[in-house]
């Protein structure tokens, strides 16, 4: 494989974390190089559309848009569901993490991410927006691998290791050994998920609408997996619309009330793990007994996650030293270490 060459003329190879929520760029030799929302904002005029913007731009349009104007997440559940806005913007964050280095080369060999539950048809559609966009040869990884890869599990040794990535759209469950996965997990909740039970519980219990970034946010300010013993609960001003009176209002939201819209999706990724525990060989299980869980993406800074997974399996949890980086640093990894070449897919 003519990638795993170091001195190869395509030294702008890269290798993306393709997420629903955020693109995570590796640059080879270089390291993460361009970490953006994965939104486009897409301009009709006279029945011709173009992209307006991509990335961190288009997201701060959500919601604020003229009729002309439309903001696309290209990908649900981890998958693409606009196959032409995906290519559009795959283009766009390989243009411009590549900058001068791509200019006079032919395209880049690119190392992508997909769930481990999805089916061929999507993983075909994701080789194919990526080779649209200009890649010489696409290679597929799953997230799992490279999430463990990213966070310095011994993958490729005859140690058992467990790895929870969980983000924007899927929470994929991944038990690793001796380089290849021998159990996965992927159920589609994450931080989209979560997002939403916000944005319905405020609805339902104080009559406002809010939208998608409001949700996101609530969650960062005051979100949490459980409230600890020793800390009254936070509280946080939210703005919406009063849906009876259909006027703008400011209202007041206490944190226990954020476990409570969070406790569902807290649930189903607690029994991904221990659905995928139970099915564990009983060498690896005590493998990872020793070495516990892992958890990255950025589901995995939700606070207290790590003490409800522990306490719930009995086992260590702790969050990966780079969680929202894990999963394009292992990809990178993967790109530039031929040790790591069998875990990735032609296909």
């Amino acid at each position: 494989m003519s990638f795993l060459n170091r001195f190869s003329f395509a030294s702008s190879d890269l290798a993306i974390d393709l997420g629903t929520a955020n693109t995570v760029v590796y640059l080879r030799d270089k390291g993460v190089v361009l970490a953006e929302p994965s939104v486009v904002a897409i301009q009709t005029e006279g029945g011709i559309s173009r992209v307006l913007a991509v990335g961190a731009d288009a997201k701060l349009m959500m919601g604020k848009t003229p009729e002309n104007i439309k903001t696309v997440r290209p990908l649900r559940n981890g998958v693409i569901s606009d196959l032409e806005v995906a290519e559009q913007m795959i283009k766009h964050f390989i243009r411009k993490a590549q900058g001068q280095r791509g200019l006079m080369r032919s395209g880049p060999e690119i190392v992508i991410c997909v769930p481990s539950g999805s089916t061929q048809v999507e993983r075909r559609a994701i080789r194919d927006a990526a080779s649209n966009a200009g890649a010489r040869k696409v290679w597929l990884i799953d997230e799992p691998m490279a999430a463990a890869i990213g966070a310095d599990l011994p993958v490729t040794h005859p140690i058992g290791s467990m790895i929870v990535d969980i983000g924007g759209g899927t929470t994929e469950v991944g038990v690793i050994a001796i380089g290849g996965m021998t159990l996965a997990n992927s159920v589609r909740v994450g931080g989209d998920k979560m997002d939403e039970a916000i944005a319905s519980h405020v609805r339902r219990n104080h009559n406002l609408l809010i939208g998608e970034s409001t949700a996101e946010r609530i969650k960062k300010e005051i979100g949490t997996a459980r409230i600890r013993a020793d800390r009254s609960p936070l509280v946080t001003r939210i703005k919406g619309r009063d849906v009876s009176r259909g006027v703008p209002i400011e209202i007041s939201l206490n944190q226990s009330e954020v476990v409570e819209a969070l406790s569902e999706a807290v649930s189903q990724i607690v029994d991904a793990v221990r659905t995928t525990l139970e099915n564990t060989a009983p060498e690896i299980a005590a493998d990872i007994i020793e070495g516990g869980i892992i958890l990255s993406g950025g589901g995995a800074l939700l606070p207290e996650l790590d003490q409800v997974l522990s306490d719930e399996t009995g086992l260590p949890v702790r969050v990966a030293e780079n969680p929202l980086d894990c999963v394009a640093l292992g990809a990178g990894r993967a790109l530039e270490d031929p040790s790591y070449a069998g875990v990735l897919h032609a296909t």
